[in-house]
């Protein structure tokens, strides 16, 4: 079902936009006016990586007049497997500044506002105001959270995706909409209640995507932006849109509205932003108290390790990320078991072999996340004694041995 266009046409185009963008124009369902209503545009777009690369880049060259970029971080050498936008010569620069600078390379036109800030709970109100449809490109649950409920607030649309390894998900989230003279579309919340329990989901840094993925997912949100901009078309609203990236396959899901919605439903809990990090949480509670007083730095670790070469201590030293990020870099001396065989409870009888004779144990991660977790179980499996590695591979790569690849 068409819903009405987001924006009013512009007065004209000039004689370089209609050159430009004359494969619109000849398209019926977008036209002269179509192509108007884009150019008075005002879409932000959170995050220039992954999703938000493409986006960017799609939306500038569809002719959306204003685009806001909200990105506070820099461009690192791994980013440039997906996120087109940026290239070698941007490594270490602020994104924000790359995507605008490649946005000018594919249009001119446009004009482009930069918020090299970390949107939280004091800033995003005031920068959400100003847009017409706001795009998310993040991925983790604690800024999502913040998005929907902030677009809600202003009456927003949100344009959401997500992406992980080889799958992908978008929707378009608009509780406020009219529909009928109800408001029945979904919020982000009436798909996820509730973030999953810390841990449990990776983000792309942990968990690794396919950098073509971003592509995919990205072009279905500007097309989405698209359509709801100019009216034309069945938007995703109340839709959930799955994609299997090795399977080919993609598949659309009804999405309603819940009555239980904390947010938008008919007895809401949220009626104002709140603390996003507590609620989403970044490890649960059982490894936060876990890591509490038994968490070493990565100096200490290089410390006991020249120790247990000497012969004057001995420990072991095991790795709980997945064997294909073990093959990229590793800590030497450390045996891999990971932090699922903790979860299932498989990996103690190797640990109980490893530690005979009550060698302490010390268990390290990519970032320190999944260790605080596998600590956890391992505390209340007996290991009393264990400790984690605060930081982990990142920290010894960038502190102890550059030498070794960062992924």
């Amino acid at each position: 079902m068409s819903l009405p266009p987001l924006v009013e046409p512009a007065e004209e185009l000039t004689i370089d936009e209609v050159r430009r963008y004359s494969r619109h124009l000849i398209i019926p369902d977008v036209g002269m006016t179509g192509q108007k209503r884009l150019k008075n545009a005002k879409v932000l777009v959170i995050g220039a990586g992954g999703l938000g690369s493409p986006a960017l880049l799609y939306l500038a060259a569809a002719g959306v007049g204003t685009l806001g970029i909200a990105e506070f971080d820099e461009v690192d050498e791994s980013n440039l497997q997906r996120q087109i936008i940026h290239g070698q010569s941007d490594v270490g620069r602020p994104k924000a500044i790359s995507a605008k600078e490649s946005i000018a390379e594919t249009n001119p036109l446009v004009d482009v506002v930069v918020h090299d800030e970390r949107l939280d709970n004091d800033n995003v109100m005031q920068v959400f105001a100003d847009y017409d449809l706001i795009i998310d490109g993040t991925d983790n649950f604690a800024t999502r959270y913040l998005v929907n409920d902030a677009a809600y607030f202003l009456g927003k649309p949100y344009v959401w995706g997500s992406i992980y390894r080889f799958d992908g998900q978008a929707s378009v989230f608009w509780p406020t909409l009219q529909l009928d003279g109800k408001q029945d579309a979904p919020c982000y919340r009436c798909l996820y209640p509730e973030p999953p329990p810390p841990g449990m989901v990776p983000s792309c840094a942990e968990g690794g995507v396919l950098g073509v993925l971003c592509a995919s997912i990205g072009s279905i949100q500007v097309n989405e932006a698209i359509k709801l901009l100019t009216g034309i078309g069945d938007p995703l609203v109340g839709k959930l849109m799955i994609y299997d990236a090795l399977e080919m396959e993609y598949r659309k899901l009804k999405v309603r509205k819940d009555p239980n919605c904390a947010l938008c439903g008919d007895h809401p809990t949220v009626t104002e932003l709140i603390d996003y990090d507590a609620f989403c949480g970044a490890i649960s509670e059982e490894a936060a108290d876990a890591a509490a007083g038994s968490t070493i730095s990565v100096v200490q670790l290089e410390h006991m390790l020249k120790q247990r070469d000497n012969g004057e201590r001995d420990f072991v030293l095991v790795d709980v990320r997945e064997p294909n990020e073990y093959e990229i870099n590793k800590i030497p001396g450390s045996v891999l078991i990971p932090k699922g065989e903790f979860l299932n409870g498989h990996a103690f009888a190797q640990l109980s072999e490893l530690t005979e004779g009550n060698k302490p144990l010390v268990l390290h991660c990519k970032s320190g996340v999944r260790s605080a977790e596998a600590l956890a179980v391992a505390k209340g499996a007996g290991y009393a004694d264990a400790v984690h590695v605060g930081g982990g591979v990142v920290a010894w790569v960038s502190q102890i041995d550059p030498s070794q690849p960062t992924y």
